[in-house]
């Protein structure tokens, strides 16, 4: 396994979860960053599946949509649970927090100047359901007692709306507790201190 590499615009974007994930597991992978003006001469983007980056290359398989992706990742890094029935839990999440990152493009990408403040209101509500889940656990995950492809997903979708708004887990002791734990696993706190992360902006179009 690994290294891989990874096409993508320079931006943290729809691979922020799966780069924190590697570097988490001690994986190398190799960076194509694709500049816009060359995606739009259409070349490479007629060659990919859906049309869309990132493009994921392990070895000869080629991989498209970042959650296939993080679930590929999942099953190479024994980050996928310890059972069918854990796997289909660490499914269900990662779609919640799917659900979440889509709200939260719409905001940046469509309604930044005019929805942010009632976004932000609103945040709450769709944080209680993943802070309800992991008080349950009572692992510190949302699944089991490791991390899984669901957690790394939930926690960069966590560190871009601390960006957005600082406060927004204080009302979520035990997600504040997840993003302080993630944040000091050691691999973890290497690559968010790194250049390679500190580099790239949150979104493609400058807001956060």
């Amino acid at each position: 396994m690994g290294p891989y590499t990874i096409t993508y615009f320079g931006v943290r974007g729809r691979c922020g979860a799966m780069r924190i994930m590697m570097a988490d597991q001690g994986q190398e992978w190799k960076e194509i960053l694709m500049d816009f003006a060359d995606w739009t001469k259409g070349d490479l983007k007629a060659s990919c599946v859906f049309g869309q980056l990132p493009k994921f290359e392990d070895g000869g398989l080629v991989l498209y949509q970042s959650n296939a992706i993080l679930r590929h990742l999942g099953r190479n890094h024994d980050a996928y649970g310890k059972d069918g029935k854990e796997a289909a839990r660490i499914d269900m999440m990662c779609d919640g927090v799917e659900d979440l990152r889509l709200k939260y493009g719409k905001m940046i990408y469509q309604e930044y100047d005019t929805g942010k403040d009632q976004y932000i209101k609103d945040l709450p509500n769709h944080l209680d359901k993943f802070e309800a889940v992991m008080a349950k656990n009572k692992t510190g995950f949302l699944v089991g007692d490791k991390p899984s492809f669901a957690d790394y997903s939930l926690f960069e979708v966590l560190l871009n709306h601390l960006v957005l708004c600082s406060s927004c887990l204080d009302t979520s002791p035990s997600l504040k507790s997840f993003v302080e734990k993630m944040s000091a696993r050691p691999k973890i706190k290497a690559f968010l201190g790194s250049d390679a992360y500190k580099k790239l902006p949150i979104n493609g179009n400058g807001k956060q």
